[in-house]
């Protein structure tokens, strides 16, 4: 493990892309961007991150930006409670700290939304504390290099590998930490074939001698996946306003609005019936449509209806499509019911 310092920091000298939050190394840049990448390709997140940084500055602006707002920057990324919580640390630095974000793992840990991953990289990365950050692409590199058949998805492996890289940690330790990120998004790649000739630790790597690469890291997923039925409604009234609910405070999509669904599959004559007991009388049932959407730990099987009604209640919110596009965030669940609606030339 200590052979792998000095090649890797020569080639991340060499090689490292130019990105948004390396332009310095403000904890503020930093911590965002690794917010936004939990999750998230690089390459996408890069017009959010310029976008949330057009509109929130500094922490100041964070702590005090409306919900409605953030949700509706973060529109798009989803996992919206990294929103939530960058908001809630930011009011902690601003309350606790004076508005300076704290330099010390510990307590960048205790942010809300932050873990050892996250909180390494930003102490390592912005103050030069030699702690590691230990991400996907870390534990594959260290796997192959290290020829280890263990189950990356395994806490007691994560914990081990931290436990390998700080006790070779060098000075660089924000380099260092970058390096290995960076070697495994370009070059030690997690899909197809790793691109061995270009890796400055390929003298040192137990996987590309015993020609284990496409077999390691190995990846053992215990969860089993759930499954939801809905039908999404895609309410109109007579003046082309469509209607918006929000969901509750916990769970999935918390607090995010949504178009109101129901569990299950309905036929329209199902679906009148359900609308009328909510007050609507509807005009028209029309089929938009099927559509799927991937959660963490459960995917949802959409079918979705547009529905005009003639008398809009206050049941419901009711925002022109304009709206929808400035002032509510719609998760892209939902957002994929709105094009098929518009595909479909309504």
């Amino acid at each position: 493990m200590q052979e792998i310092i000095t090649p890797l920091l020569g080639w991340f000298a060499l090689n490292k892309r130019e990105l948004p939050w390396r332009q310095d190394r403000q904890p503020y840049h930093v911590w965002v961007s690794e917010i936004m990448l939990q999750q998230t390709r690089i390459e996408a997140v890069k017009k959010y991150y310029a976008r949330f940084m057009e509109a929130v500055p500094d922490v100041r602006a964070l702590s005090e930006i409306g919900d409605d707002a953030l949700l509706k920057l973060w529109e798009g990324l989803g996992y919206y409670s990294r929103a939530r919580n960058l908001k809630k640390a930011a009011v902690t630095v601003m309350e606790d700290y004076g508005g300076s974000f704290p330099r010390g793992f510990r307590e960048i840990k205790a942010l809300a939304g932050i873990g050892d991953y996250t909180a390494g990289a930003i102490a390592s990365i912005c103050f030069n504390e030699r702690v590691p950050a230990v991400d996907g692409n870390v534990l594959r590199v260290i796997a192959r290099v290290t020829g280890s058949r263990e189950n990356v998805l395994l806490p007691e492996v994560k914990k081990r590998v931290t436990q390998q890289l700080s006790s070779i940690m060098p000075p660089q330790a924000g380099d260092f930490n970058e390096a290995l990120m960076e070697l495994g998004e370009l070059v030690c790649l997690p899909n197809g074939e790793p691109d061995c000739a270009a890796c400055p630790l390929q003298p040192h790597c137990a996987a590309f001698r015993e020609g284990l690469t496409a077999e390691l890291p190995v990846r053992i997923k215990k969860l089993r996946r759930g499954r939801a039925e809905k039908t999404v409604f895609l309410l109109t009234d007579v003046d082309g306003r469509i209607a918006i609910e929000k969901r509750a405070g916990q769970g999935l999509l918390a607090g995010m609005y949504q178009l109101p669904n129901d569990d299950g599959y309905y036929s329209e004559g199902e679906i009148r019936e359900i609308l009328g007991s909510r007050g609507l009388s509807p005009v028209s049932v029309v089929f938009l449509g099927e559509a799927k959407h991937v959660f963490t730990h459960i995917d949802w099987f959409m079918k979705g209806y547009r529905v005009t009604v003639e008398n809009p209640c206050g049941r419901y919110l009711w925002a022109k499509d304009s709206e929808l596009q400035t002032d509510y965030a719609l998760p892209t669940a939902f957002q994929k019911i709105l094009k098929m609606d518009k595909s479909s030339g309504n």
